[in-house]
């Protein structure tokens, strides 16, 4: 499933093991894919394998995920840190990053806080939220995804296999056989550090530096950011252009691939 000529690698960034896939070796353009929670690096399969004879992409593991380094609980983690730490060590100049979701954020912030590191973001769904929508901490101090995290972890991979059949039945077999196993890999210690809601987004936006894609989906059907917030973040950098997706929930290129590939090209293109 995986192409041979792709190398699995690791680097310690931060004092920390970063596993990476890569395809290519350094003599296309680079493009960096963080994921989401709970997913890891190969869960933007589909995506590399079609875009990998235009650039050489990077699919990094975040701490805590895939086979990158476990999570001391409470210790001080600094994901957006750790993405650039691996770019820099690397050695890859100007690349394109893009994320979802968690993944996403780390770009944003990436763009906020090194805006020379990426010649353009490609943001899909982020959890930028307002801010009066942000849940209050709840009274038993337990992490809202921590029900869900025990679940995966319980389940073993055939029975996790059944369930996202039986909940996402749309998904194609390449979901299923990336998206699974990266849950198995999930270190549930993450929780312990984890803060992915996004509600200062707007005082960030503006300090982009470089052109930027926010690839949105259907509020109705579980996407994070509303036509509102995309509204208001072109308003606020016009930098930033939206494509909105109609018939996806939060996890766009798993739903529709064929009209976010359209929409990603179409933006790579005009990066030219």
């Amino acid at each position: 499933m995986i192409p041979a000529h792709w190398t699995h690698s690791d680097l310690i960034v931060n004092g920390v093991s970063l596993h990476y896939v890569r395809t290519g070796d350094g003599s296309l353009p680079p493009l960096v894919l963080a994921h989401g929670f709970s997913d890891d690096g190969l869960c933007w399969l589909k995506t590399a394998v079609d875009l990998e004879a235009s650039y050489d992409i990077i699919m990094p593991d975040a701490r805590g995920h895939g086979l990158s380094a476990r999570v001391r609980p409470g210790e001080p983690v600094d994901m957006v840190a750790d993405l650039a730490g691996l770019i820099q060590a690397l050695g890859l100049r100007r690349p394109i990053v893009a994320g979802h979701s968690m993944g996403a954020m780390e770009a944003f912030q990436l763009g906020v806080r090194h805006p020379d590191i990426p010649r353009a973001l490609l943001l899909e769904d982020p959890p930028w939220w307002q801010p009066e929508a942000r849940q209050a901490p709840s009274p038993t101090g337990e992490h809202p995804m921590a029900p869900w995290v025990d679940n995966i972890t319980r389940l073993t991979l055939d029975e996790l296999v059944a369930q996202t059949r039986r909940e996402h039945p749309t998904w194609p077999e390449w979901v299923i056989e990336t998206w699974c196993p990266a849950k198995k890999r999930v270190d549930p210690n993450i929780l312990s550090i984890l803060d992915i809601r996004g509600d200062d987004w707007p005082a960030g936006i503006p300090q982009l530096a470089c052109p930027t894609l926010i690839v949105t989906a259907d509020p109705d059907l579980g996407g994070i950011v509303t036509p509102a917030i995309a509204a208001r973040a072109q308003a606020l950098n016009p930098r930033c252009t939206v494509a909105h997706i109609p018939g996806t929930g939060h996890h766009i290129h798993f739903e529709d691939y064929a009209t976010y590939m359209q929409h990603v090209q179409v933006f790579l293109q005009g990066l030219a």
